[in-house]
């Protein structure tokens, strides 16, 4: 079994390797051509003629296409900004679709095979890694030394993993020209799904989709036995790969707007957008559908479903963002900061994200009723602002690049408005709650070990106290690794869900406030 783990290991390491190296590889030639193909019509006769000097010319790679094209497109922007000729500065940033429609590398003559050597290797390679662990480990949880792994314990390994997650969202994000290799591997899949070439946002919705699928069944193997982690798991999957992956690149297929109909605002903060608006509007039954659908979630849905089962259903069951969190970022839960500090920090930026994300879209909203009269342009920065400093910065390149460094729930613990939104109503109006059995709590500590929230939950259980807090996700591990079955997870009644219990000292009583 060993040696198997070494070979996956090792072919998982060569695809990751090639997925790294593939954007590096292959030549790049503009013409006039692609230009006219690739930009809108208000910006082509321009364009044509910003490019002309690239025509022809063979790049050796996308570093020094991209150098000339970005000189050429930023001096033309540059002059007209310093005489303040705004009307006819190209504001789209063309770089991607450009680069993209230039290559002639093998990558793009041979989309199928440099897939399979990148993606699908490391697929296979990781699942050679983890399927062994099914025979080889016994059931039930212990830490296992991951305070001694220098990959889960914030070791050269785990530095090295969450830098390069890091530089990964940053690219993504800011400078998907870089990757053009990579999104033309996808293409066939993208082709086949929704009938359109493929977008950085395509590659990355496919990687995190067999991100959570992969080691989703490292958590099914992890937590054997456990039929509440099993169900959990395969609900994520299952909301990942439909709702989020596969239903919208149809629907795109048929001429609809693309749209996942789990994900609810203000997570989903660009959904009273006024593009979004008008694509639902103008989208038939369907499109109003969307639109309804969208808003008995936020109203009714979000606040009948937590009030029954606490914000579990959503943040631990259907969620993309818990999804990836409970699955890639399972081997870092252990290092989230349990401290007062931590907790206090947390409680002011999250309902500050989702104050922003309240006035942010009332603003929207008014300005799009008022025919743009209320806000105008302002309303686009102001949701520039938003997508940059929380939709991509903090849920992308913090919430998904820290794992290895703050643990696998940075965003739903401090920045995720539509956590925050479920947290107010579970702390003050909801049925759920986590029970303890203090008389047989024996301290070991795995219950606060393994929390993601930083919750200290042995606290708690040491004092036989309910545990009723805003931010927990009622993932259930903390009653998964507990040897005595202190934990309960329980949707019961509202009266006697928050107790205080008394601690005897000699013959004092203390009475500790949750």
């Amino acid at each position: 079994m060993k040696n198997i783990q070494k070979v996956g290991a090792a072919i998982f390491v060569l695809g990751f390797l090639i997925f790294s190296i593939l954007p590096f590889i292959g030549t790049y030639q503009l013409g006039k051509t692609i230009v006219e193909a690739n930009v809108k019509d208000i910006h082509r006769e321009t364009m044509v003629d910003i490019m002309s000097p690239m025509y022809g010319k063979v790049y050796d790679s996308n570093f020094a296409f991209i150098k000339d094209f970005k000189q050429y497109f930023n001096t033309y922007n540059d002059q007209l900004k310093s005489n303040q000729e705004w009307d006819k500065v190209i504001w789209d940033n063309y770089a991607f679709d450009l680069t993209k429609a230039s290559s002639l590398g093998p990558v793009a003559n041979n989309p199928y095979f440099y897939l399979g050597i990148s993606v699908l290797v490391a697929v296979i390679g990781a699942l050679l890694y983890i399927l062994p662990l099914y025979r080889s480990e016994p059931e039930g949880i212990k830490n296992n030394g991951i305070f001694f792994s220098s990959m889960k314990a914030k070791g050269f390994l785990g530095i090295l993993t969450g830098t390069y997650l890091i530089l990964f969202y940053i690219v993504l994000y800011w400078f998907p020209e870089y990757m053009t290799n990579l999104v033309i591997a996808v293409d066939p899949i993208s082709m086949a799904l929704s009938g359109n070439p493929a977008s950085q946002w395509f590659l990355y919705g496919l990687i995190y989709t067999l991100a959570i699928f992969v080691m989703g069944i490292r958590m099914f193997r992890k937590y054997r036995g456990n039929k509440y982690q099993t169900l959990r798991t395969a609900s994520v999957m299952f909301f990942q790969l439909s709702f989020a992956f596969i239903l919208p690149e149809i629907l795109v297929l048929f001429n609809q707007p693309w749209h996942d109909f789990k994900n609810i605002w203000p997570l989903d903060y660009s959904f009273f957008y006024d593009y979004r608006m008008e694509g639902m509007l103008s989208s038939g039954a369907l499109g109003m559908f969307m639109l309804i659908w969208g808003i008995i979630l936020i109203v009714l849905g979000v606040p009948l479903l937590t009030y029954f089962y606490g914000k579990r259903w959503y943040c631990s069951w259907v969620c993309g963002c818990g999804g990836l969190a409970e699955t890639l970022g399972d081997p870092y839960r252990q290092l989230s900061d349990k401290t007062v500090k931590s907790w206090k920090i947390e409680r002011y930026l999250i309902h500050g994200v989702l104050v922003f994300a309240v006035l942010m879209t009332a603003l929207t909203i008014g300005n799009y009723f008022s025919g743009f009269s209320f806000l105008g342009d302002a309303t686009n920065q102001l949701h520039s602002i938003y997508g940059f400093a929380i939709g991509s910065a903090f849920a992308g390149v913090i919430g998904t690049g820290f794992y290895p460094l703050m643990g696998n729930r940075v965003w739903c613990r401090f920045g995720c408005p539509l956590a925050a939104y479920l947290g107010m109503v579970q702390r003050f109006k909801s049925r759920f709650r986590i029970t303890t059995n203090g008389g047989q709590c024996i301290s070991c500590g795995n219950c606060s070990t393994y929390c993601e929230m930083g919750i200290d939950v042995r606290w708690y259980a040491q004092r036989g106290q309910n545990i009723v807090r805003s931010s927990c996700v009622g993932c259930g591990v903390c009653s998964a690794v507990c040897p005595r079955g202190v934990l309960k997870l329980e949707n019961g009644d509202e009266e006697g869900r928050i107790n205080d219990m008394p601690i005897i000292i000699g013959n004092k009583s203390i009475t500790i406030k949750s």
